[in-house]
């Protein structure tokens, strides 16, 4: 499977719009969301009025030049909390590939990209949110060094220092 990836442009905000709800774990056989969830404040801070200061991240692209999958990282504060959140000085990551893209390769790729950047930025820590039962996304971050910190709701807290 051949792909590249590119920086995140303003034209991708309607991908990042769809990676986002992508990016909302479902056990097998359970109910998929209702797609107005992620228009939902809590859900929708990922996304909304993305390009801010400090945001940054990639689109994985393949060879038909279609977008497949994206990496993001975001800042948020005491106010206005993400659900992986540590503190003001710390990114949270958010990321999804398109389901028949996954297994490849391609969120392996995309981390290796972003942590790479947040280097160069200087950021000393990355932060996530996962569902425990996402077992496939658990153990990536795991292989990059993220470390269980805590719980929000049902989903666990990780973080990796760079």
């Amino acid at each position: 499977m051949q792909y590249t990836i590119r920086t995140i442009r303003k034209d991708d905000i309607t991908f990042l719009w769809e990676m986002l709800y992508e990016s909302l774990f479902v056990p097998e056989g359970k109910e998929a969301f209702d797609k107005a969830i992620i228009k939902d404040p809590f859900i929708s801070k990922y996304v909304d009025g993305w390009g801010r200061e400090g945001d940054f991240g990639f689109i994985a692209m393949n060879n038909e030049d279609q977008p497949i999958g994206s990496i993001t990282a975001r800042f948020f504060n005491e106010d206005n909390k993400g659900f992986g959140y540590i503190d003001k000085d710390t990114p949270e990551l958010g990321m999804a590939i398109l389901n028949e893209f996954r297994g490849k390769g391609i969120g392996t790729a995309l981390l290796n990209q972003l942590l790479e950047e947040a280097k160069k930025k200087g950021i000393r820590k990355l932060s996530l949110s996962v569902d425990p039962q996402n077992r496939a996304a658990v153990h990536l971050y795991k292989r990059f060094g993220f470390i269980e910190v805590g719980m929000v709701d049902t989903s666990i807290t990780m973080v990796v220092n760079l």
